[in-house]
């Protein structure tokens, strides 16, 4: 079933479960629009669902701190209107604390990994990723913690954004990485279920291969969720002039020509879509 719901053959998946299952972390990494998030979600719920486990989900960004992720002092209002300050738990913590309670496996998705500092937001973290049999004073006291042996960290990581250099090799060795190239047979999957127009599905993946030939480069490659859309034949022109024209305009901002052969006037007869009037 969850091979066929993500169009990943279960030998691969098999893989990836074993990969996850080794580590106890695992980022899905690539280019936009290939699905990590929706992937992690799927097997967060096949890992988790013999069992009625425990899923969760988190989307880091700049701002996001050690004091959001894994704990730090909070104010606190009192009765009589004034402010108290004290050490509160984070996602992570609060997460841990639930999965402690369970012995099925609990597994929390980080969206966007790579958009917060992770050094300064995992902390101590960063040791036990590492050492998942050891436990660790924190910061902020409060006695030692360590990772509750039924936790599943699942992370996503877009190739296109530039922040993932900032991703040191320290916290590679921590993780798996799982690639996520642009797997078009998941619009085939989607679309034949739907009923969608066969020719037109043929001459989009015809035409999105042509365009990341182009691209010719797998960090930007697009991905086939753009386009797992109902009624496709009626909103891909909105989706292609307001999607995937700009995403084209900053990656060929000095290469107008190339940009040209693939507006929506251009590549609209190759579709076989009319425009709307």
């Amino acid at each position: 079933d969850l091979a066929q719901e993500t169009a990943v053959s279960p030998q691969t998946l098999t893989t990836w479960i074993e990969a996850i299952r080794r580590k106890g972390q695992a980022i899905f990494y690539g280019p936009p629009g290939t699905g990590k998030t929706y992937l992690a979600q799927k097997l967060a719920q096949h890992l988790t669902s013999e069992e009625h486990g425990l899923v969760d989900i988190v989307q880091f960004h700049p701002a996001y701190s050690y004091e959001d992720f894994m704990q730090g002092l909070r104010p606190l209002s009192t009765l009589d209107g004034s402010l108290r300050y004290e050490v509160v738990p984070g996602r992570f913590l609060n997460f841990c604390t639930e999965a402690s309670r369970l012995s099925a496996p609990c597994v929390l998705i980080i969206d966007e990994i790579n958009r917060a500092n992770l050094t300064a937001v995992f902390g101590e973290l960063m040791y036990l990723l590492e050492y998942r049999d050891k436990e660790i004073g924190l910061a902020g006291g409060n006695g030692r913690f360590r990772i509750p042996h039924n936790v599943i960290i699942l992370g996503t990581m877009n190739t296109a954004d530039r922040s993932i250099a900032l991703v040191d090799f320290a916290l590679r060795r921590r993780f798996a990485f799982i690639q996520l190239p642009p797997n078009f047979e998941l619009i085939q999957t989607y679309h034949a279920t739907l009923g969608t127009d066969p020719a037109l599905i043929h001459n989009l993946l015809a035409l999105l291969t042509r365009l990341n030939n182009q691209i010719n480069d797998p960090h930007y490659a697009l991905g086939p969720t753009y386009f797992l859309q109902e009624n496709l034949a009626e909103t891909l022109e909105a989706i292609w002039t307001m999607e995937i024209e700009p995403y084209l305009e900053e990656y060929f901002f000095d290469q107008p020509r190339r940009l040209d052969a693939f507006r929506w006037t251009a590549v609209r007869g190759q579709l076989s879509v009319k425009s709307k009037q």
